[in-house]
């Protein structure tokens, strides 16, 4: 899996992404701190936040940076790409249920995007904690649910 950063590593090569297409270096800088873990954001306490995110077969979520302790779980069958911000990829297989917890320290944060490289449309629900170790990032009014008036 790609790893965890923080503000203070210096132990990376200089580029880790060099071989990767111009348009896709381009992409994850442009969001570097994209707060944006899901599609819509559809509930938000001042304990936690509750995203859906939605990934059609064949299709890729933009990179964003989770900051905040979460866990996300799978409700559909299928198969995704990690790109990770150290240049590494990964492939997982999901299921209904699937389910990982993610913790950071301070100062740590991960970057990456999720592509869905199966044949059915990938599912996720993803719970932030903003009672965490790093302060929330602030998001967006487009992405929060609008409910019907």
């Amino acid at each position: 899996m790609g790893s965890v950063r923080t503000a203070e590593t210096t132990d990376a090569p200089a580029n880790p992404r060099a071989h990767w297409p111009a348009a896709l270096q381009q992409e994850l800088e442009d969001n570097r701190f994209n707060p944006i873990v899901g599609s819509t954001l559809v509930s938000e306490t001042d304990k936690l936040r509750v995203w859906h995110l939605l990934i059609p077969a064949g299709k890729r979520c933009t990179f964003h940076r989770h900051v905040l302790d979460y866990f996300w779980t799978c409700h559909t069958h299928g198969a995704a790409r990690n790109i990770f911000e150290d240049g590494t990829v990964t492939e997982t297989v999901h299921y209904p249920g699937h389910t990982r917890h993610m913790t950071y320290r301070p100062g740590e944060y991960l970057l990456h995007s999720v592509e869905n490289i199966g044949t059915t449309d990938l599912l996720f629900t993803t719970v932030e904690f903003l009672l965490s170790s790093n302060p929330p990032l602030p998001v967006p009014d487009e992405v929060r649910l609008k409910l019907p008036a």
